[in-house]
């Protein structure tokens, strides 16, 4: 989820990367109404499509550089060790976020939360809820995306090794296991019950095409983007998605019964044709309109947002465990909109507060490092 400081970073991975984060954190708060300004309500795609696609994107632009320079084996090693980090970021939220919402169920009688975030049972069987936990079986409410992460991680140097040799012939595995995921109902069991509600076996072929883009040597990307052809298509996708998802949200009594059960409900859990469709027609718009050169990107008001792109694991951690916080102030407080309003923007802050002390500690750690270089 981060990229190296070079002369070529671009300025837009971070920015919707810090977008992102924040579009979950406001998606995760139920019946919030601010969570109106983001894309799922406009589109069949969503934060997290973008999220794994930029992870996609971003691990093998990192990552080929390490294994042109130092070989695959300490490639792969980084790769595992990013892995390892996202695992233990798992765990430790998994632990704060549950003793949290324990607490809370208790202290204020708030029992029903047990259940609405699904930690009752848990609670009446630690052990063996923890154990499965621990092997990433049983999840929480909203704890589902580090651990997609983490085996999309965990099983890219392989991918990685052939993607820098034969790209089309990844690409295409990836597209076959993702048909095959599809067809044959492939995805990895929850406990006690039910399936991964990111199935990998999906999911994996979104972070697959990232990393196919981000090496593409032929400049078949650079030629798609630049095709009027391309863009006028993305639009008209952009537009018909739009009506659908509008029509979904408001009603499907004006659609084709056809049309509507193509689309609704939208197959997030299997990725759905149509939502890999959208995002890419939407990022294909996004980098024509926001080119990478775009002055904009260095205003200060965006400076929030592409701090919290920079530091997307902390943020993402902290804006999970802050949507809890935001949902049980919201109906302790009041529901109004008003109130919503301001816990959503005080989340936002606070996400970017994480950021920037993280960035902070960073900075003083490396400065320490470098005058101890200096003294000795």
């Amino acid at each position: 989820m981060k990229e190296n400081r070079g002369p070529e970073r671009d300025l837009r991975l971070d920015l919707f990367r810090g977008l992102a984060n924040w579009a979950i954190f406001l998606d995760h708060v139920p019946n919030n109404a601010i969570a109106w300004v983001t894309a799922k309500n406009y589109g069949f795609s969503d934060a997290a499509d973008l999220f794994v696609f930029i992870a996609g994107y971003t691990v093998a632009f990192i990552y080929s550089k390490t294994m042109a320079t130092k070989g695959f084996v300490v490639a792969a090693v980084g790769i595992l060790g990013r892995a390892w980090q996202l695992y233990v970021a798992h765990i430790l939220l998994f632990v704060i976020y549950v003793a949290a919402i324990g607490y809370v169920a208790q202290r204020y009688d708030h029992a029903h939360l047990l259940d609405e975030f699904n930690i009752r049972r848990l609670i009446a069987d630690p052990i063996e809820f923890l154990k499965h936990g621990l092997l990433l079986e049983y999840k929480p409410l909203n704890l589902d995306v580090l651990p997609l992460y983490f085996v999309l991680m965990a099983t890219f140097p392989p991918i990685l090794w052939l993607l820098v040799r034969l790209p089309d012939l990844a690409l295409a595995g990836s597209f076959a296991v993702y048909v095959a995921a599809r067809t044959f109902g492939w995805n990895l069991p929850s406990y006690p019950d039910g399936m991964w509600y990111f199935n990998p076996f999906a999911w994996q072929f979104l972070f697959v095409i990232g990393a196919w883009i981000a090496l593409d040597r032929k400049g078949r990307v650079e030629k798609l983007m630049r095709s009027r052809t391309a863009f006028s298509s993305a639009v008209f996708f952009l537009l018909f998605s739009l009506s659908i998802t509008l029509a979904a949200r408001f009603g499907v009594g004006e659609l084709p019964m056809s049309v509507a059960e193509l689309f609704i409900p939208n197959d997030k859990t299997n990725l759905a044709p149509y939502r890999i469709l959208h995002f890419l027609a939407l990022a294909l718009v996004i980098v024509r309109l926001v080119p990478r050169s775009a002055p904009f990107l260095r205003l200060g008001v965006l400076r929030p947002a592409l701090i919290c792109g920079e530091r997307s694991l902390e943020v993402f951690c902290a804006g999970i465990f802050l949507a809890f916080v935001a949902h049980f102030l919201i109906e302790l407080v009041s529901p109004s909109i008003a109130f919503q309003l301001m816990v959503s923007i005080a989340g936002i802050v606070a996400m970017t507060a994480v950021a920037q002390y993280r960035t902070w500690i960073k900075g003083v750690g490396s400065s320490t490092s470098a005058h101890l270089r200096t003294v000795r």
